[in-house]
């Protein structure tokens, strides 16, 4: 994917570093000369721009990428580029950032902003979930136990529609531990069926990282694979 990212402060970075990892194409963009901190993330292409100026959002490629993320720390910065990389670019995706909750209100379609969030993590699994349908997508790690959070979205043609839960079954130390469907959380007991679209938690204990590639073959038709999973050292957001 090609991904631009508004706001090159330590949210920012961090969630380059993290979609540069795992293959994506990524470029920062931020007005004050002191963010150029180019060598923090050198594999990720760097703007001196203002994200709010509908020329300095072409010149970043919001007319070809993915996904915009609107990580700044000013929620009236996120929103105006949320808004333009919508109206102006029509930008399949929009991520922003907000900054204080008192703005959570504000931060919905009317503005362009197709998810809003507040944690790095949480924002980069987001931005692949977008576009990642049948793909495992790593959402964070339980530091203390160091258990993992994925998350796949069954695609169309997924071979386990309409199949009992109770009928698949999982990897070693692997648990579904909820089903997301029409934004509904439901507790995938056995008699559940599951359905098109629908978003898969599963849980996995430290012991079964290396058998994380065996979900995506079970749930698509082709076998998806995910990105290469690594383990996280911690959970903590990051903040600017």
């Amino acid at each position: 994917m090609k991904i631009v990212i508004t706001g090159a402060g330590s949210v920012g970075r961090s969630i380059a570093r993290e979609l540069i990892s795992h293959g994506h194409e990524v470029t920062l963009v931020d007005r004050s000369p002191d963010a150029m901190r180019i060598a923090s993330v050198p594999d990720a292409d760097w703007q001196l721009a203002d994200a709010c100026d509908v020329d300095a959002l072409a010149e970043a490629g919001a007319g070809e990428c993915d996904v915009v993320v609107a990580a700044t720390g000013d929620d009236k910065s996120n929103l105006v580029t949320s808004l333009l990389s919508k109206t102006e670019y029509g930008v399949p995706r929009t991520v922003a950032r907000i900054n204080n909750p008192k703005n959570e209100w504000l931060f919905d379609e009317t503005w362009g902003v197709d998810v809003a969030v507040s944690t790095p993590r949480i924002m980069t699994a987001l931005v692949e979930e977008a576009v990642s349908v049948g793909s495992l997508v790593s959402v964070f790690t339980f530091h203390q136990s160091g258990a993992f959070m994925h998350e796949l979205t069954l695609p169309d043609d997924s071979p386990v529609i309409g199949e009992l839960v109770s009928e698949v079954e999982l990897p070693p130390h692997t648990v579904l531990a909820a089903i997301l469907r029409d934004y509904r959380p439901i507790n995938p007991d056995g008699d559940e069926r599951f359905e098109r679209g629908d978003e898969l938690l599963f849980l996995t204990a430290r012991e079964g990282e290396e058998s994380l590639s065996e979900i995506p073959e079970l749930f698509t038709s082709g076998g998806i694979p995910g990105p290469e999973l690594t383990p996280r050292s911690d959970s903590s957001p990051l903040s600017s």
